[in-house]
């Protein structure tokens, strides 16, 4: 096993914005109760429109549990892409190359059918030095894990 092998993280291994994550559920919490406890101290609201402000602050807070969705997750099999709303499933030599460049808003991964995928799991906002070691983890792995060719992959 050489020294770029011993230095790959142990999978399973899961990437996500931690930071993010965390202020998006603090936000989500803390928007459902102070709708909730408004609509319950309002003394005008029927049954029904208090009902409506907690209805809202629930549709507010699925908007903000789907931002806090994103991750990726790499295994022995593969890799998975969870984004908002979908979900891809990846074999390790279909991932070409791993990129972050400056300025990019999260990781993309160049894959074999001449596409390129989006991975939100890894996104520098507001912990950009975290983003960058799991984007070069994630990097490693493939380069490990692929079964093409290593000069291929930067051809």
């Amino acid at each position: 096993m050489s020294d770029a092998t011993a230095d790959l993280p142990a999978l399973p291994v899961t990437f996500r914005p931690g930071r993010t994550r965390a202020v998006l559920l603090t936000a989500a919490a803390l928007i459902f109760v102070t709708i909730t406890v408004v609509a319950l101290l309002l003394e005008r609201l029927t049954p029904a429109e208090r009902s409506s402000f907690i209805v809202t602050a629930a549709l507010l807070d699925s908007v903000l549990f789907l931002l806090a969705r994103p991750k990726v997750v790499a295994e022995e099999s593969g890799v998975t892409v969870v984004n908002l709303t979908r979900t891809r499933r990846l074999e390790w030599a279909e991932i070409l190359r791993v990129n972050l460049r400056t300025g990019d808003p999260w990781v993309f991964l160049d894959l074999s059918d001449g596409s390129s995928l989006p991975a939100l799991g890894i996104q520098p906002g507001i912990a950009k030095e975290r983003a960058i070691a799991d984007a070069r983890a994630l990097r490693a792995l493939a380069e490990a894990r692929s079964t093409t060719e290593p000069g291929s992959r930067h051809g």
